[in-house]
């Protein structure tokens, strides 16, 4: 694929890059260069790779997944405008 210089500067417009007619020519062989990179990407085979996350083989360390009430539920409540019981009370707002 070969980018042309009207192509370089619609780029560079929608990129919103102020550049010079000076600047076009050298663009485009930088971005002619870009895409032949992107090209030889596409030649390597990869069909036994598995894909991965991370380049050294890791798991994330997991925990129990436990349901608990945190237990410091006064701290908790400390905290609240007013409590009965062991729980926040508030007003009744549905007759």
């Amino acid at each position: 694929m070969s980018v042309d210089q009207a192509t370089v500067r619609r780029v560079a417009h929608l990129a919103r890059i102020a550049v010079t007619e000076d600047e076009v020519a050298h663009l485009q062989g930088e971005l002619n260069a870009i895409l032949a990179f992107v090209e030889q990407l596409g030649e390597v085979d990869t069909s036994g790779v598995e894909p991965m996350t991370s380049v050294i083989p890791m798991t994330l360390p997991l925990r129990a997944d436990v349901v608990s009430d945190g237990g410091y539920a006064e701290r908790v409540l400390a905290n609240a405008p007013a409590a009965d019981d062991g729980f926040f009370a508030v007003p009744k707002v549905v007759e």
